[in-house]
């Protein structure tokens, strides 16, 4: 059974713990720039209008791609976690302190939000779309969608890199995360905007000052990572905690 481990505050300024931070700093900002960025230059071809099924395909596949080039170029540092939401699941299930987790969450927002300001200089002040809700949608069923497809994504992370069975199947973790959030932004991108990841949120809500229905993309993700953490580390890991990165 995974128990939860909170972690000295000593471990968690180490140099190695440094590195992971800065690691997620970087990859969070590719990933958010590249995703935000799909959106921003999909309404800029397209003259503005809204979003279409061609569009919808764009940017999930572009969420895809930036995904997977994120976790693979932090995955051996820092974990690749990339998302607030997979860090929680993560020390939910024991395979991250929860203190470390509390720097993880800080590197990740600083990436998200520095990706949306540079964004908005490099576009020359185009505006920054955040998520929202599809037409129709209430919150309640905004959060259900995002609980939904992040405990898929928090259970893939799980099952493809934090195992410790997992053996050689963690070499295709990165495909296999990238591939989920793709067909999330798929299935639930005209429901709740399919974010899956606060960070990913919040960094658009902070550059264009909108924070309208944020709190939806903190509460669904992270009671759905947390769901895959506590199912997944009870019921399917039975070691102790072990660290899925340095954290010492």
């Amino acid at each position: 059974m995974p128990c939860f481990a909170f972690g000295r505050l000593a471990d968690s300024f180490s140099a190695s713990s440094l590195k992971n931070y800065l690691a997620e700093f970087i990859s969070t900002l590719l990933f958010v720039f590249a995703g935000v960025g799909s959106a921003i230059a999909y309404a800029k071809v397209s003259g503005g209008a809204a979003l279409d099924p061609a569009g919808l395909v764009a940017i999930a596949i572009c969420h895809a791609f930036a995904l997977f080039v994120a976790v693979s170029v932090s995955c051996n540092i820092s974990g690749g976690h990339v998302n607030p939401a997979v860090t929680f699941g993560l020390a939910v299930g024991g395979r991250i302190t929860i203190l470390t987790g509390l720097f993880y969450w800080i590197a990740q927002l600083i990436g998200a939000v520095a990706a949306c300001f540079l964004l908005k200089f490099v576009t020359g002040g185009l505006a920054i779309p955040i998520h929202a809700l599809g037409a129709g949608v209430g919150a309640f069923e905004g959060v259900v969608f995002e609980i939904i497809i992040t405990f898929a994504l928090v259970y893939t992370v799980y099952a493809t890199a934090a195992d410790p069975s997992k053996g050689s199947l963690g070499t295709i973790a990165p495909i296999a995360i990238g591939f989920i959030v793709g067909a999330n932004i798929l299935a639930a991108g005209p429901f709740s905007g399919g974010s899956m990841n606060p960070a990913r949120s919040f960094g658009p809500a902070v550059a264009s000052g909108n924070f309208s229905g944020l709190w939806i993309y903190w509460v669904g993700p992270l009671i759905g990572g947390g769901l895959a953490g506590l199912i997944y580390g009870n019921v399917f890991i039975h070691s102790e905690h072990v660290p899925l990165v340095n954290e010492v």
